[in-house]
């Protein structure tokens, strides 16, 4: 029986509200662990979300028009489900922009009610950011503009409500946002989009018997929503036809609340290439990848002629004792790769991928703590007029953060790419010695990031740092910062944007 099942089987109470006689918990718990693998039929091909089209506008930037909408999507046999999406029913185009280039995009909101779009990972001007500060009402548009300034990465964009981002993000909004440039082009690394350079939005969704999204699960531990079921850009049991050697995936955990371990089903060795804020200074191979909701990473994957093998998420050693609740102990095939029985071979692996970050050696102008517990950061609940603190345009911070409440948490901030320069003081393991903005936090550890803050100064308009596991930011785990120039001090919200 699935573990959503269980829970009206069992009947657990909203909220977590226990209303079982002796032993119902322990048979719900003993229950609770998914285990997919053989149990996916991969009988759909796996959906490569469109290119977003942009047009010339006057100043001669790229505008890309991105439509928010709801309408409905047919998942599986029956009837169809309930969704929002952005050109769409769910999800979103990916939006391919340039190192340089002028951008701007034309948001319309076609809900009945406020959403945003937020552009996580992005270096940009705080207004055009995304985040609650700038909500995009029911049948309005927003056009923010910007010139992109960051090296090559996968990023993303999403909701990000005051809240209702879970909420938002759950019935379809996100999609993903790629930087290209010159050194990256160089490389020859695998990157034919939707042919050896795979988008991989992964996420879970718990659906009721009608085939409708269960936004808010009974006693969904400690997390939040936790789905049995798995889909890859919108598609559940894809599978992907290999023609190439060497694949590129570029992998989002585009879930509200579950972790994923990544690794294949015959354990093979694959590459990491590139995390949050882009390449790595070499590959990195390994046999299995942690990423928390939010983070991204480019993998390499090598194939051989005529073979199949699955991608699969691994129990989890992070959950604690009632992890098993939260989705820590299960085991889900995720996606099937088929290879040709001919592979063409034109692309390689560099021994030497990009720049490792350099912040170690950097003057600290201010030094932070943040800890996140009780749906809190240092004690403090988010409160939309207050900013929490000023940063010095051009300098750079070291921000210490740790975990202190025995939950899972991860920390996102808003606008820069930081580099983890410890982990309870000792060099960090390969997949977080690249740049990062959202960085998994293990109970008790204590993570140091160094950070440069650099243009877009506005002492009124704040940028945000919080907890990407969607239920607890929704719930206050959330502060905000400004970007001060020389001699400028922290100013105040505007009252227009103390919407709630």
């Amino acid at each position: 029986m699935k573990r959503r099942t269980l829970f009206k089987a069992l009947g657990f109470g909203v909220g977590g509200a226990v209303v079982l006689g002796s032993g119902g918990f322990g048979v719900y718990y003993a229950t609770a662990k998914q285990d997919t693998v053989g149990d996916v039929s991969f009988d759909t091909p796996l959906s490569i979300p469109p290119m977003a089209a942009a047009e010339r506008g006057a100043s001669g930037s790229r505008v890309f028009r991105l439509g928010i909408r709801s309408g409905e999507t047919r998942f599986k046999d029956g009837p169809a489900t309930r969704t929002w999406g952005v050109n769409g029913t769910y999800l979103g185009p990916t939006v391919r922009v340039r190192r340089g280039e002028q951008v701007g995009f034309a948001v319309h909101n076609g809900l009945s009610e406020e959403t945003s779009l937020h552009w996580h990972g992005m270096h940009l001007p705080a207004a055009m950011d995304g985040g609650p500060h700038q909500p995009v009402p029911a049948g309005g548009t927003w056009e923010p503009r910007w010139t992109v300034d960051q090296p090559a990465a996968t990023l993303w964009y999403h909701p990000h409500v005051h809240g209702s981002t879970g909420t938002h993000m759950y019935r379809g909004l996100a999609g993903l946002l790629i930087v290209d440039d010159e050194e990256t082009d160089a490389l020859n690394l695998p990157s034919e989009y939707g042919v050896d350079d795979v988008p991989m939005i992964v996420q879970d969704r718990a659906f009721d018997g009608d085939n409708q999204f269960e936004e808010r699960v009974p006693l969904g531990g400690s997390l939040g929503v936790i789905g049995d079921e798995i889909l890859v850009n919108g598609t559940i049991g894809p599978y992907f036809d290999v023609t190439t050697r060497l694949v590129r995936l570029r992998l989002l955990n585009g879930s509200n609340a579950r972790l994923y371990h990544f690794g294949f089903s015959d354990d093979r060795k694959f590459s990491l290439v590139a995390t949050d804020g882009g390449l790595l200074a070499e590959p990195w191979q390994t046999e299995r990848l942690y990423l928390s909701p939010g983070e991204r990473a480019e993998i390499v994957v090598a194939f051989e002629p005529g073979e199949r093998v699955e991608l699969r998420s691994h129990p989890s050693e992070y959950g604690g004792t009632l992890g098993r609740l939260d989705g820590f102990d299960d085991r889900l095939d995720i996606c099937r790769f088929r290879a040709a029985a001919t592979l063409s071979d034109d692309t390689k692996l560099p021994a030497v991928l990009g720049t490792a970050p350099a912040l170690q050696g950097e003057t600290v102008a201010e030094e932070r703590s943040f800890v996140l517990a009780s749906d809190q950061i240092n004690g403090k609940s988010m409160a939309m007029d207050r900013i929490d603190f000023g940063v010095r345009e051009g300098t750079v911070e070291v921000w210490e953060v740790s975990n202190d409440n025995g939950f899972l948490h991860n920390f996102h901030v808003h606008d820069v790419q930081f580099q983890v320069l410890t982990v309870d003081g000792e060099r960090p393991q390969p997949p977080l010695r690249g740049w990062k903005d959202t960085v998994m936090l293990v109970q008790g550890k204590r993570y140091r990031l160094a950070m440069r803050f650099r243009d877009h100064t506005d002492p009124n308009v704040p940028y945000m740092y919080h907890c990407h596991l969607l239920q607890h930011e929704d719930d206050g785990m959330m502060g905000q910062f400004v970007v001060l120039d020389k001699g400028e001090r922290v100013g105040a919200v505007p009252h227009a944007h103390h919407h709630t």
